[in-house]
Parts: C-alpha cells; sequence; structure tokens
C-alpha cells in the first residue's frame, strides 16, 4: 500500500510551485523581453519589485493581462517502446496590479496573480497510472507592498504575501481495481518580499529583489478511494464510511533572488538583462501525516515522509524593446530555465525540463491607455528518466508555447 500512495507526497508541492518549477506568466510586456524585470513603466513592475513603484512616472497605474499556456508532455518506455502523450487542455494564469503615489516620496500598491497553475492529463490506462492520470491545479497570490523613494535615484520597497492554492488529482489504485482522488481546496501560505530599485543615471536602471520561502499549509486535505470492494478498503485503511481519510501536511516552497538590470542604447532602444536564483535544495524531503491510513514507517505509521531531492537552479534571461514610435513598441528575447531536479528524480505528475525560451511581442500607447501583446516559444530538452524510488524509466519530451495580451491605464 505504501508503494500505491507514495506519490501523493508532491500533493502541496504542484499547489503552489508546479513541479518545482516557476510558472514565468506575471506581465505581458515583461514577457516579450524574456521576461525581465527592470521595467518601471507602470505597476506591472509590482510582482517583481515592490521598490519598483516609486519609479513609474504616472501617479496612478492600473494593469490587467492574462496569457494562454499550451504544452505537451511524451513518455517513452524504451523497453516496450510503447509511447504516452498528455492532452492538457490550455492554461489560463492572469495577473492584475496597481500602484498609487499618495505623496511624493511614497508608493503604496497591491499585485493579484496565479503564478502556479496548470492541468495534466494522461490516458487513464497509461503504464504511470499510478503515479498519476490527471492532476489539476490552482494557485493564487495576494501581495500588498509599499515603496518608499530614499533618494532620487533609490527606493526600497516590500510586500507581504499571502498564497492560497487547491489540487484535484487521480490516480490509478490498481491493487483494488479502482481509483484514488487526491483533494484540498483550503492550503494557505504565507511570506514576504523586499527589494531595492536604483536609477544612478537616466538610462541605466538596477533592480535587486528577494521573495522569502512560504511554507504551504494543507490542514484538510482529503483522499477517496473509489474501489469495486469499498468495506474491506475502508477497512484495511481505516478509511470512513465513504473511502475517505484525511491529512495535513506542510511544504517548504522555496526563496528566490532575483537581479536585472535595463540600459537605455538610445532613446529608442533598451537591452535588459536578468539573473534569477532559485534555493530549491530546501525542498529535500515531503512528510504527509495521513489521520488513519497506515501507509507511512513503522515507527509511526500514518506519516508518510517522501524524498524530493531537489537542487538549487537558475535562470538568465536577455531581452529588448525598439519604439518605432510614440505609440508602437517592438520586443524580442531569449532566457535558459534549469530544472531543480536531476533524471533520477524526475516525476510525471509535475515534469520539468532543462528549457530554452524564445519570446517576443508587440505594445501600444493610446495615451493613458496602453496594450500590450506577447508570445513565447519554449524548446524543452528531452530527459532520460531514471527514477528508481518510483521504478519509472524511459525518455520524457515536451513541447510548450505561451501567448498573452495585457492592459495599462496610468493616470499622470
Amino acid at each position: 500500500m505504501k508503494k500505491i500512495l507514495v506519490s501523493t507526497a508532491l500533493l502541496a508541492g504542484v499547489l503552489s510551485y508546479a513541479g518545482g518549477f516557476r510558472v514565468s506568466l506575471q506581465g505581458v510586456k515583461q514577457l516579450a523581453m524574456a521576461h525581465t524585470s527592470a521595467h518601471a513603466e507602470d505597476a506591472s513592475v509590482a510582482f517583481f519589485n515592490p521598490a519598483g513603484m516609486s519609479f513609474i512616472p504616472s501617479k496612478l497605474s492600473v494593469v490587467a493581462g492574462g496569457f494562454g499556456a499550451s504544452n505537451k508532455v511524451t513518455f517513452q518506455n524504451l523497453n516496450t517502446l510503447n509511447s504516452t502523450e498528455t492532452d492538457n487542455p490550455i492554461g489560463t494564469p492572469i495577473y492584475a496590479a496597481i500602484a498609487y503615489k499618495p505623496i511624493d516620496k511614497l508608493s503604496i500598491g497591491f499585485s493579484f496573480s496565479t503564478p502556479f497553475g496548470s492541468t495534466i492529463q494522461y490516458p487513464y490506462d497509461w503504464e504511470g497510472r499510478e503515479m498519476v492520470q490527471k492532476l489539476e491545479l490552482k494557485s493564487f497570490y495576494f501581495q500588498p507592498m509599499v515603496s518608499v523613494k530614499m533618494a532620487d535615484w533609490l527606493s526600497f520597497g516590500a510586500s507581504y504575501i499571502y498564497a492560497t492554492g487547491k489540487v484535484d488529482w487521480d490516480k490509478a489504485v490498481t491493487q483494488f481495481g479502482g481509483t484514488v482522488n487526491i483533494n484540498d481546496d483550503k492550503a494557505t501560505g504565507h511570506g514576504y518580499g523586499f527589494g531595492f530599485y536604483f536609477r544612478p543615471d537616466p538610462k541605466f536602471d538596477l533592480s535587486i529583489a528577494y521573495r522569502s520561502p512560504v511554507d504551504m499549509k494543507a490542514k484538510k486535505g482529503t483522499a477517496t478511494f473509489r474501489v469495486p470492494a469499498q468495506t474491506t478498503v475502508n477497512g484495511l485503511l481505516g478509511l470512513n464510511a465513504n473511502g475517505q481519510d484525511a491529512f495535513t501536511a506542510t511544504l517548504p516552497l522555496v526563496e528566490e533572488y532575483t537581479i536585472g538590470m535595463t540600459y537605455k542604447v538610445t532613446p529608442k532602444w533598451l537591452i535588459s538583462a536578468d539573473f534569477n536564483y532559485h534555493g530549491w535544495e530546501r525542498y529535500s524531503q515531503l512528510t504527509l501525516d495521513f489521520a488513519n491510513a497506515p501507509i507511512g514507517n513503522q515507527a509511526d505509521p500514518t506519516v508518510l515522509v517522501a524524498p524530493k531531492n531537489f537542487k538549487n537552479s537558475k535562470t538568465v534571461r536577455l531581452g529588448t524593446q525598439y519604439a518605432f514610435s510614440n505609440m508602437i513598441f517592438g520586443r524580442l528575447g531569449a532566457y535558459y530555465d534549469e530544472s531543480p531536479y536531476s533524471d533520477e528524480d524526475f516525476i510525471p505528475e509535475t515534469p520539468s525540463f532543462d528549457s530554452f525560451v524564445l519570446t517576443g511581442g508587440l505594445g501600444f500607447k493610446f495615451n493613458k491607455f496602453g496594450v500590450d501583446v506577447a508570445g513565447g516559444y519554449v524548446m524543452p530538452q528531452s530527459r532520460d528518466v531514471k527514477n528508481d524510488y518510483l521504478g519509472f524509466y524511459g525518455q520524457a519530451k515536451a513541447k510548450a508555447f505561451y501567448f498573452g495580451l495585457g492592459l495599462s491605464y496610468n493616470a499622470f
């Protein structure tokens, strides 16, 4: 029974950090330039660095946008040569932010985003069905923030992070000829962020930001078994009359460090670069505490500990923008995103790949209003899957692309 349920230890991880990697879709303009962060033209900077609000040229700035994210994962068993492809729906993350200057040296703001959320759908009879058949997850980030301009060239900002998440997960229980549904829609976590934003020269912006670890706490999770011999299974696992058991878990989500720079080569042309460092080494294992099900170790049968073995990861980004006129802007970018785990720790529930990404987009300004469009093409590197712990071997490939539409309003 331990082998059947061991992958449920991934649950809270996907609630807020999908498979240990952060999906970079929190600003349409930023995405077009490789999702670089040192851009303080409007409130979209708030998610990346609250200190950037002090350099927004308008008194009031409001932004909102949404994305479509399409991805497919293919797994091939190299012994049988059987190949399985996911049938995932298009993901639709959204974001909104507002920044306001009540006085000249003080800015306040709020950011809402859904930075981690997707659905992965495998055929229900595929060979990895005991790990996952379908996994749907959503997350919501709420960040009030403040920024103080300490000098004409320097500002400091800080934010409070309140995170909520939900997951709905189906996986097979072949020993009993049925499935189990893992569900939690009340996981929450708290954290903070802070940063400095520098503009020592009108041509140069420097952004330094930190986002703290967030412990996501799942206190009311439910595991529901759907099997023919329900009464027998209930007795074996200590489930209630509905074939359910409760569990709790606390998940250590990791900190993130970002350094971003933008340089205006000419009044019309700028270049941006970012370096992100994700401290995923903190996510070395995950513990689930079940109310009754004896699927853990002998010392504490209801406690299940699963190794994660994540490692720290990096992302390097480079983007550019050219102003064709005062109304039309062209943008391009590229970045390299590193997976936080090795081939030996690959997991099909939330697959992750080392990826090269190409981005581009256009921006349009109409007095106080702005419209941005962007797209990204992802080129994940194939992986040789060698997970001895899950007994999962083969080759995994993926393909993905993003597109987005953003709106902005700036009152000077």
